[in-house]
């Protein structure tokens, strides 16, 4: 039944209705738009990590990767990640209820939509990890090690801004944010190590399924807490609702193990198959060529 039908038809009524429901669906878009984006990029470094571990492992027999290619993909990650930066700005501030940047209103005499400047505080880090990639790749001027501590930074952030984003809110509302804070801390942790140990691939593929996990999860947010079709609400102080949400959240961790298992298998497969189908000849000629570009720990 359409939201609108539960009010009487009257204009007054009519017209709280329709706004009810464009800010549900804010609300259900807010979280929409940082599932996207952690999805996307966790699809992309399921295959990205593999293909380069698998270039590096067999480089001595089969050049498929470079040191160029990955840090060109590097710099079109930064731009992506600032450009959703931008988009996610601008649309907590820019939506019909949202701040339109005021952050205090005076006539109200009390803070001006903080939800959607947290929100807005949380893709500024990301853009400007996404500033830091471009500037480390594309550059000399800023330390290799700088884009994956930006990166810890902004995880951090979030998990920060998350922990102190729910305080007095309902039950299932508190517990399904702070299953999500286990991932986004994790994630924190895992590009902390990366600093100190770049390109080791468990922890790459540790912070491609909480990357995944983290998408999927801000999607599931959206549908338990806004529901966009306008089906009934979730019970906020049930029980038997966290103990599901609980399960839930492990079958999402679930998923994204699995995913990333597909894609790792398919990814060796197909080197593998390129590897066997090369000639000897074109074989050491990619292998000649592989050694004169960069030596074994510069992919």
């Amino acid at each position: 039944m359409c939201l609108i039908s539960q009010f009487p038809e009257t204009s007054a009524y009519s017209s709280f209705g329709y706004i009810y429901i464009l800010e549900i669906m804010a609300n259900f878009i807010g979280h929409a738009l940082p599932g996207s984006f952690f999805l996307l990029f966790g699809l992309w470094w399921s295959v990205k990590f593999p293909l380069k571990h698998a270039c590096r492992k067999n480089k001595k027999v089969f050049y498929l990767g470079s040191k160029a290619g990955f840090q060109r993909a590097e710099i079109i990650e930064g731009i992506v990640k600032a450009v959703f930066a931008l988009i996610g700005i601008l649309g907590e501030q820019f939506v019909p209820s949202g701040p339109h940047l005021k952050l205090y209103n005076y006539k109200a005499q009390e803070w001006d939509h903080l939800m959607n400047w947290q929100h807005s505080t949380m893709y500024l880090f990301y853009g400007l990890s996404g500033v830091v990639d471009i500037l480390t790749h594309a550059t000399n001027v800023v330390p290799v090690a700088f884009d994956r501590l930006m990166m810890s930074l902004a995880e951090f952030v979030e998990g920060y801004l998350f922990y102190f984003h729910v305080h007095g809110r309902a039950m299932l509302d508190v517990h399904i944010h702070i299953l999500l804070l286990t991932a986004i801390f994790g994630t924190a942790l895992c590009f902390f190590l990366e600093v100190f140990c770049r390109g080791n691939i468990v922890l790459e593929l540790l912070r491609t399924s909480l990357f995944i996990l983290q998408g999927s999860w801000f999607w599931q947010i959206g549908f338990v807490l806004f529901p966009p079709s306008g089906g009934p609400e979730w019970d906020q102080n049930d029980h038997n609702n966290m103990m599901f949400i609980t399960m839930c959240y492990c079958w999402h961790y679930a998923f994204a193990l699995l995913l990333l298992a597909v894609n790792y298998t398919v990814v060796t497969w197909v080197v593998r198959i390129k590897m066997k189908g090369a000639k000897p000849m074109e074989m050491e000629l990619l292998k000649t060529s592989g050694q004169e570009q960069e030596s074994e720990d510069e992919i």
